[in-house]
């Protein structure tokens, strides 16, 4: 009996421990992805030598090197490598492999000789983005290339490459832009499932043919060999329709002898399983991708990558209520474990054409800007009746759960760390308001919309309700969404007031409502007392500050919207507040697209 007691004291441990070495394993696996990279390719221009450096072994230090991108900053994961045109030399690095989570490759414009590994898939199995153009590849393009089947971009032009294109790759039914001009390929050009690419796309490769270019020439076959053919086919598929059909009407009569008519639905159902379809909720479901080339689909594909209702399906495990973490006006919310190991939340909308408009809104936004504090959009399903948004997995949650849950949840809220939180909103909001070639209202702030991440770093989210305003030359994917030509101050002015009531209700912890409710009452010689305070914030040495921030959220909440600051203006004052406790290291507002 002891030692199963012993057993259930050091089990804990062991989790704890194993949990603990994947992690380190998964971190480890970069760092070392990046020195294989870095120790196989020849690097001239002393590029890689200069700015890789890996003495410093702190969280994160990798996403600091040039050319690499991160889920986040202080997560080691690499997520995109871009290092084109810098001189570097040697065969496709195959140490790649160990960066397990990478999504997009470019090294072009070098000098990277050889073949492409026959087992690329194997190296980037979640390859959305590809370039290998302009180096001096030669061999055959593998047909192996075929299973990176998320590919978005596959660009291997400008080489020396040799041989056909693997008709695989006209499977490939994420594809949107291809390009092999420029070297020495021959034979038939890939029909594609589900796009088309001009000619350009094959220029000066004198031995392909096929549409978009000069047809194939066909092959004479004498008379009498075409006849020989055609009359064995025939008895072929004669010979194996017959036990076919026989066979199917010898089990169905049998199946409807002893079950009757019932239970042909079941038999339906086992032809259904040969025919690779699943059923869920109902609905039969075919387990590839379904083609759909609705401009507005492409246009959308454009901006994050496309997702099938299938795969969104096996990772929710057909959308498990065990997996759902939120419910709300749009849809329900589940958590998730993709196959590249990355943890994501998948909303899937209601069925309803009335939420149209939301579900390109969002994608839209979301999908076009770039910010630190707003909540990335990863991918979308858009298939039948079905409409999925995947974002990034944040694991605190919401603000809103934080501070009205528990006073013990909300007790690990302490001041700074709610200054943390309020400066990156009022950053986010400064960004979308100030932008060099748009402007955005997000319409729709509120403690339930500010996801936190592991390191509590807001985000912002929902902006299904969002307005959007072109300044100069706007990106043509926004066209998808409405876009008006100027937007009248007081709009902005929303931003602000919902963003004074997220304030107070981050310092009082009263509902948005009762704030609401009470704002055209508000002054800060009447509202502005440590008696409406948080109880949790008061004597730990920053009433003072507190004060300042009630009397912040009192301006923001002014009931003329021309007396109220801009977001700017606010950001200023929250910025210099969080100076104070070292919560930001910005010497000035960045309004630039990243």
């Amino acid at each position: 009996m002891c030692k199963y007691n012993i057993l259930y004291l050091v089990l804990p441990f062991f989790v704890v421990l194993c949990s603990f070495s994947l992690r380190c394993n998964a971190v480890q696996s970069d760092i070392d992805c990046l020195k294989s990279i870095k120790k196989s390719l020849e690097d001239p221009l002393n590029f890689l030598n200069s700015t890789w450096k890996f003495d410093n072994q702190t969280e994160g230090f990798i996403c600091k090197f040039a050319g690499i991108q991160c889920w986040h900053p202080y997560e080691t994961r690499v997520l995109s490598i871009s290092l084109p045109e810098m001189g570097l030399k040697g065969e496709f690095p195959r140490g790649i492999k160990k960066c397990t989570s990478i999504t997009s490759l470019d090294l072009s414009s070098n000098e990277i000789y050889g073949t492409i590994p026959s087992d690329i898939s194997k190296l980037i199995g979640f390859i959305v983005l590809f370039d290998l153009s302009s180096n001096l590849l030669s061999g055959a393009i593998p047909s192996n290339i075929a299973n990176c089947s998320f590919l978005n971009s596959l660009r291997l032009d400008n080489n020396k490459l040799q041989g056909p294109i693997p008709p695989g790759i006209g499977l490939l039914g994420r594809l949107k832009n291809f390009n092999v001009a420029n070297n020495m390929l021959t034979g038939p050009v890939p029909r594609f499932i589900n796009a088309t690419f001009p000619p350009e796309s094959y220029a000066n490769n004198a031995g392909l043919c096929g549409s978009p270019l000069k047809a194939c020439a066909t092959k004479r076959v004498g008379f009498h060999h075409i006849m020989l053919s055609t009359v064995l086919n025939r008895r072929v598929q004669f010979a194996c329709g017959f036990v076919t059909g026989w066979s199917l009407f010898t089990v169905l009569g049998i199946y409807l002898f002893f079950f009757g008519l019932p239970g042909v639905k079941k038999m339906l159902l086992f032809i259904n399983k040969r025919t690779k379809v699943m059923v869920i909720d109902g609905n039969e479901w075919p387990q590839r991708e379904e083609v759909n080339n609705d401009p507005k689909i492409l246009k959308m594909e454009k901006i994050v990558t496309r997702m099938s209702f299938m795969e969104l399906s096996k990772a929710t495990l057909n959308f498990s209520q065990d997996n759902e973490i939120g419910n709300g006006m749009l849809g329900k919310v589940y958590k998730a474990l993709v196959p590249n190991g990355w943890t994501v939340a998948i909303k899937r909308f209601h069925v309803s054409e009335d939420l149209e408009e939301e579900f390109v809104s969002e994608i839209t936004t979301l999908g076009s800007l770039r910010h630190p504090n707003l909540v990335p959009l990863i991918g979308f399903c858009y298939e039948r009746d079905e409409r999925i948004l995947v974002y990034k997995y944040m694991p605190n949650g919401n603000l809103h759960e934080w501070l009205h849950s528990t006073d013990d949840k909300a007790r690990l809220l302490d001041f700074p760390l709610r200054v943390k939180i309020v400066l990156g909103v009022a950053k986010a909001l400064t960004w979308l308001h100030d932008g060099e070639n748009f402007h955005v209202v997000h319409s729709n702030i509120s403690t339930q919309c500010i996801l936190l991440d592991e390191n509590f770093d807001p985000k912002l989210s929902n902006f299904w309700e969002a307005t959007l305003a072109k300044t100069n030359d706007i990106d043509s994917n926004l066209s998808l969404f409405p876009i008006v030509e100027c937007l009248d101050f007081t709009t902005y002015k929303k931003d602000v007031y919902r963003f004074g009531v997220v304030l107070l209700e981050l310092l009082t912890r009263k509902e948005s409502y009762i704030l609401s409710c009470s704002s055209q009452n508000l002054s800060s010689s009447s509202f502005a007392s440590p008696l409406d305070v948080d109880k949790l914030l008061l004597g730990q040495g920053f009433d003072n500050m507190v004060m300042q921030l009630l009397e912040l959220a009192s301006d923001c909440m002014k009931f003329i919207p021309d007396q109220r600051p801009t977001m700017q203006e606010v950001y200023q004052t929250v910025s210099a507040i969080a100076r104070v406790h070292d919560q930001t290291g910005d010497s000035e507002i960045q309004l630039h697209l990243d």
